[in-house]
């Protein structure tokens, strides 16, 4: 989907919007920012994915967790309706909020309503961008997060861990695939992936 470029003030100001956002992060320590650095590691995973990234998908790749802290998961029910119930919830409110620091930033609406799209998980599901941007995602919890989570979950088992990576693995294309094999992980990680992709 082809949307117009902004001017090179507006996209500046854009990113500066959305890097201002990604800082009101709580989770914040110290210097680090936590959203911040899932905005990089998924917009290098894109320009990895995608030769040539349109301007609404490197937008997009940056707005991916914007402020996905607003709404708490502990304000919806602690099964798994309740789970996705948040999920589509967030993600609509982050397509909406991206939308917003783009139109206030100087960027043409259009532009702004397909980053909206895209971060949302609107898109169709033949939709190019959306793959790339499903892909950036999971690769970004395969290098960087898996070991977080599986430690985070002890009371997990081995075949629940992956069972997560293969269902992980379902939403991944042929090109992310190839490149989540190139990851170097720990050992007792790169067991679990290699037990999920050849199962």
């Amino acid at each position: 989907m082809t949307t117009p470029d902004p001017s090179a003030t507006a996209l500046a100001a854009a990113r500066a919007a959305l890097a201002a956002a990604h800082a009101g992060d709580p989770g914040r320590v110290g210097e680090a920012i936590p959203e911040a650095r899932y905005a990089d590691a998924v917009e290098a995973w894109i320009r990895r994915l995608v030769a040539t990234p349109s301007t609404a998908l490197a937008l997009a790749a940056r707005a991916q967790h914007l402020e996905r802290w607003a709404i708490p998961r502990a304000s919806f029910p602690q099964d798994k309706p309740g789970y996705f119930a948040w999920r589509r919830a967030v993600h609509k409110r982050q397509g909406e909020r991206a939308r917003s620091l783009l139109v206030g930033a100087g960027c043409p609406p259009e532009l702004a309503a397909r980053v909206d799209q895209l971060v949302a998980k609107a898109a169709p599901k033949d939709d190019r961008e959306g793959q790339a941007l499903e892909d950036a995602a999971c690769l970004v919890f395969l290098e960087a997060e898996l070991g977080g989570f599986a430690t985070a979950h002890p009371d997990y088992t081995r075949e629940k861990l992956i069972d997560i990576i293969r269902k992980t693995w379902r939403k991944m294309s042929p090109a992310a695939h190839e490149l989540a094999l190139g990851i170097p992980l720990a050992p007792a990680l790169k067991e679990l992936v290699v037990a999920a992709v050849s199962g």
